[in-house]
C-alpha cells in the first residue's frame, strides 16, 4: 500500500507537498544505482567533477527566488530572510570545490632510496545524507558537494518537512550534466531510514539533527562499520565583556538568537554580560527585540515568522513559564506582537533575566525565539557558565582585546569559538562539535576526510 508524505505549512496550517513514500524495493534500487555509478564517477578527473559541481552551483542559484518562497512556505522563514540560505550554499559549495584538488592530492612522505611511497585519498562508495529541516540546503550541502567532488556517489534524503529541497538539489544537478544515479533522493520515513542503516548498504551517514535523532542513527548502524557524521544539538553561549563593541554586539546578539525564529543549531540561547555594561545591555538588547515584527512570513515587513509547527512553540512556551515560576522575569509582554496566539506556531520572542542554571531554558536547547541573560563578575566566571553545558558546538566572546580571545578560547568547550560574531559557518574552517553537539566534522579540508579513505602505496624498485 502506498504512503502518502504530507508537509503541513507552518505559514497557514494548509498541506503544502504531498509526496509517496518509497518502497523498499526502491530503496534497494536507489542505492545499487547510485554504488554502479559511482563506480564510473570516481574515475572522472577533479577538474571534471569540479566543473559539474559549478554548474549546479550556478543553476542552484538561478532559482534563488522560488526556492525562497518554497522554503518559507515548508518551514515557516521569512521570505526575505530565505535567499540567505541559498547565497550560503553557493558561499559554501564554491569553496569546497576549489580546495578539492589540494585537499584530495596524494600526500607525500619522506623520500627512501629505492622506494616510492606516498598515500592517496580513495572514495568512500555511497554517502547518505539525512538533512534537517531548518537550513535544508545549508547543512545538506556541507556533505554532498564534497562527497561528490571526493568521488562518491550520493543518497538525500530530506526532512518530511522541507522535500522539495532535495528535488531542487536533484534539478540542478540535472541541469549540470551530473551523470545519472551519480546523486538521488529518497523520500522515506524514519523506519525506513533505520532499515537502511541496519541493512549497511551506506558507507558512510551524515546526519544533522537532534541529539535524539543523532542516538537512534548509531544504534541503527551498529553492526555495520560505515563511518558515522554527527551535526547535534546546541546551546550557544555568548560572553559580553565590558569594553565590547557595543552597538555591534547589541544587534548582533540580537540577530544570532532571533533569526529564522531561533532554530538554528548554532543560534545565541544563552548570555553571560559583565556586572559592569549588564542593565545597560539588557535594556538595549531588549528594546532592539520589541522593534522585532512577528506575523506573515511572506510579508516584506516581518521578520520573525511561525517555528515549523505548534508542538515546537509550545515547548519553548513550556520552558519561559517554567522559567518565570522559579523566578526570571521577562522583558518582552507578547501582547506588543499581535500575531502571537496560544495553541499555534506563532510565538512572540522573549528575553529573560533573572535566570540560573537550574533553569531548564539555560540548559536544554530551545530552538525558538527565548534567550536567557546572566550577570558575571570576571571571565573565570563566564568561563565556568559557559561550559556548564552537556553541548559545545559554538561559543563567542564579545571584546575588542584579542588576546583575551585568545586565552579564553582555549578554556571553553566548543567546536567553534568566535570573537564579535555569531551564528555563522566558515567554509574555510572545520565545522565541528564536542560533547552532545555531535562527533566528526565538515567544511574545510578536513571536511574530506571522513568522506574518503586513506590508501598506501608502498612500491619497491629492485
Amino acid at each position: 500500500m502506498t504512503q502518502i508524505q504530507k508537509t503541513i505549512s507552518p505559514v497557514d496550517g494548509s498541506v503544502y507537498v504531498e509526496r509517496e513514500l518509497a518502497t523498499g524495493a526502491k530503496i534497494q534500487q536507489t542505492f545499487e544505482t547510485a554504488r554502479t555509478a559511482q563506480r564510473h564517477w570516481r574515475e572522472t578527473s577533479v577538474a571534471e567533477r569540479a566543473k559539474i559541481c559549478r554548474a549546479f552551483v550556478e543553476n542552484f542559484a538561478a532559482s534563488a527566488q522560488p526556492i525562497a518562497e518554497e522554503i518559507t512556505w515548508q518551514m515557516g522563514r521569512p521570505v526575505t530572510q530565505a535567499p540567505g540560505e541559498i547565497a550560503g550554499v553557493v558561499e559554501r559549495a564554491s569553496h569546497m570545490i576549489d580546495i578539492a584538488e589540494a585537499a584530495l592530492a596524494d600526500i607525500a612522505v619522506t623520500p627512501l632510496d629505492g622506494f616510492t611511497r606516498f598515500i592517496r585519498r580513495q572514495p568512500l562508495g555511497v554517502v547518505f545524507t539525512v538533512a534537517p529541516w531548518n537550513y535544508p540546503f545549508l547543512t545538506s550541502v556541507n556533505s554532498i558537494i564534497p562527497a561528490l567532488m571526493a568521488g562518491n556517489g550520493v543518497v538525500l534524503k530530506p526532512s518530511a518537512q522541507t522535500p522539495l529541497s532535495a528535488e531542487r538539489y536533484a534539478q540542478a544537478f540535472a541541469a549540470a550534466g551530473l551523470p545519472e544515479g551519480v546523486f538521488q533522493i529518497l523520500h522515506i520515513s524514519h523506519d525506513q531510514t533505520a532499515a537502511i542503516l541496519a541493512d549497511g548498504i551506506a558507507d558512510f551517514v551524515a546526519f544533522t539533527g537532534s541529539v535524539g535523532g543523532g542516538r537512534s542513527i548509531q544504534a541503527s548502524a551498529a553492526n555495520h562499520f560505515a563511518g558515522i557524521g554527527l551535526e547535534l544539538g546546541g546551546k550557544d553561549p555568548a560572553y559580553v565583556c565590558a569594553d565590547a563593541p557595543f552597538d555591534h554586539t547589541v544587534e548582533s546578539l540580537v540577530d544570532g538568537a532571533f533569526f529564522n525564529s531561533g532554530q538554528s543549531c548554532c543560534g545565541i540561547e544563552r548570555i553571560y554580560v559583565d556586572a559592569q555594561i549588564h542593565d545597560q545591555f539588557v535594556e538595549a538588547f531588549a528594546q532592539t527585540v520589541r522593534d522585532y515584527t512577528l506575523g506573515d512570513p511572506l510579508d516584506s515587513k516581518t521578520n520573525l515568522g511561525p517555528l515549523v509547527r505548534t508542538s515546537a512553540a509550545d515547548f519553548v512556551r513550556g520552558q519561559t513559564e517554567a522559567a518565570r515560576s522559579a523566578g526570571a522575569r521577562g522583558l518582552i509582554d507578547s501582547a506588543h506582537f499581535s500575531a502571537d496566539q496560544a495553541g499555534s506556531p506563532y510565538l512572540a520572542p522573549q528575553v529573560l533575566i533573572d535566570v540560573d542554571h537550574s533553569m531548564s531554558v539555560m540548559t536544554e536547547e530551545s530552538f525558538g525565539p527565548v534567550v536567557g541573560i546572566m550577570k558575571v563578575d570576571d571571565d573565570a566566571a563566564a568561563v565556568a557558565l559557559m561550559n556548564d553545558s552537556d553541548f559545545g558546538l559554538t561559543a563567542s566572546i564579545w571584546t575588542t582585546d584579542e588576546a583575551r580571545a585568545l586565552t579564553l578560547g582555549d578554556q571553553v568547550q566548543t567546536g567553534t569559538w568566535f570573537m564579535n560574531r555569531c551564528d555563522y559557518l566558515d567554509p574555510a574552517l572545520a565545522w565541528t562539535g564536542v560533547k552532545q553537539s555531535g562527533r566528526g566534522a565538515t567544511l574545510s579540508q578536513i571536511g574530506y576526510e571522513s568522506l574518503t579513505r586513506p590508501q598506501s602505496f608502498h612500491l619497491r624498485t629492485l
